[in-house]
C-alpha cells in the first residue's frame, strides 16, 4: 500500500483558527497545576462571548427548527468524534427532559454508537457514510438536521447537511471556524469562532464548550417553542423516578398555587401527566376536557388555558 499524501490536509489545518499553535503557551507544562487552571479557566471564559456575536444566526435556526417540528418533523444531530457525541449527548437529554419522544431528536456519530467511546478508523473522512445514516433514517422535508464539527470541515458532517439539503430537509451547520465548507453547505451556518485551543489539536475544549452550549439552545429554545415549558417551568417532565415525581409536585405548585391535596387529585386525574394536571387546576376543568384541549392547542399550554377561558 503507498502512504497517503497528507500535506493538503495538513495546509488545511493550518488555516484553522481552532488548530493554531500559541507559542505564548509552549511551556504550560511546566507550570503549577494552579496557574494551568487558572490559564484553562480563562480560556473557556471567553466562549459566551463568541457565542454572543452568533445569536442572531442561533435564533433564526432555531425559528426554522420548531416550524419544522411543529410539522412533525425531527431534529437529527450528525458529527463525528467529540462533535458527534456531543449532539448524541443533547439527543438523549431530550425525552427525560421534555418528554420527547426518542424518535424526535436524533444524534448520529460517524461510525454508529461504538464509536461513542472507541475511534472508528476513517469514519468521519465519509460522506457517504453520512449519507446512508439518514437514509435509514427515512429522512423528510419536515426534518431538520444539524451537521456539526469544529473544523467545519469533517466530511461526515459536511455529507450529512449537503445529503439532507439534497432531501429538502431543513439544515444548520455549527462549526469553530470562520468561512468553513460546512456553513457555506447549510441553509442556516454558526460559526462560533472560540480561537486557538489551549492544547493545540484538541477542539474538545473551547471547541466543545461552545457547540454543548448551542446544541443546549438549540433543543431547549426549539422545545419552548413547542409548548414543553409554561413560562420557565418544566411541565413536560417525565416523572421516572422518585426526584422527578417529586419535581411534578413542585412544578404544579409554582404553576398553580395550589394546596398539596389539590395538586394529588389532579395528577391522579391526569395519569401523572403536569402540564394536565395545572390545566385541571387552573381551569377548574375535568382530565378528559384538559387532555382533549391540550390535544387541540398542540401541546402548547397557554393556548389551552385560553380556549378554556373562552369556552366558560
Amino acid at each position: 500500500s503507498t502512504t497517503p499524501d497528507y500535506s493538503k490536509l495538513r495546509a488545511h489545518l493550518d488555516t484553522l483558527t481552532t488548530e493554531a499553535f500559541r507559542p505564548e503557551l509552549a511551556d504550560i507544562d511546566r507550570l503549577p497545576t494552579l496557574d494551568i487552571a487558572r490559564t484553562m479557566n480563562d480560556e473557556d471564559a471567553t466562549v459566551p462571548t463568541a457565542i454572543a456575536a452568533r445569536l442572531p444566526q442561533i435564533a433564526a435556526a432555531i425559528d426554522a427548527t420548531a416550524e419544522r417540528m411543529g410539522r412533525g418533523g425531527r431534529l437529527v444531530y450528525a458529527g463525528a468524534g467529540t462533535a458527534g457525541r456531543l449532539g448524541v449527548l443533547d439527543a438523549s437529554e431530550c425525552p427525560p427532559t421534555f418528554n420527547t419522544d426518542p424518535s424526535q431528536v436524533i444524534g448520529l456519530i460517524a461510525g454508529g454508537p461504538s464509536a461513542m467511546v472507541t475511534a472508528v478508523e476513517g469514519a468521519e473522512d465519509s460522506k457517504d457514510l453520512a449519507a446512508a445514516d439518514l437514509d435509514a433514517l427515512n429522512l423528510t422535508p419536515a426534518d431538520t438536521v444539524v451537521g456539526i464539527s469544529a473544523s467545519g470541515r469533517t466530511p461526515y458532517a459536511v455529507g450529512a447537511v449537503e445529503h439532507a439539503r439534497s432531501r429538502g430537509a431543513l439544515t444548520i451547520g455549527l462549526s469553530c471556524n470562520a468561512g468553513s465548507a460546512l456553513a457555506a453547505a447549510a441553509e442556516h451556518g454558526i460559526e462560533v469562532v472560540v480561537g486557538p485551543e489551549l492544547i493545540t489539536g484538541s477542539t474538545r475544549l473551547k471547541a466543545g464548550t461552545a457547540q454543548k452550549l448551542v446544541l443546549n439552545m438549540i433543543s431547549t429554545l426549539t422545545m419552548i417553542r413547542l409548548g414543553k415549558t409554561y413560562g420557565n417551568l418544566m411541565v413536560d417532565v417525565r416523572a421516572s423516578n422518585e426526584k422527578l415525581r417529586a419535581r411534578s409536585r413542585r412544578i404544579a405548585a409554582l404553576a398553580t398555587g395550589a394546596p398539596d391535596d389539590t395538586i394529588e387529585a389532579a395528577l391522579t386525574s391526569a395519569e401523572g401527566e403536569v402540564k394536565t394536571a395545572i390545566l385541571i387546576i387552573l381551569a377548574e376543568i375535568d382530565a378528559a376536557t384538559a387532555t382533549r384541549l391540550l390535544t387541540e392547542a398542540n401541546g402548547h399550554l397557554r393556548a389551552a388555558l385560553a380556549a378554556a377561558a373562552t369556552a366558560t
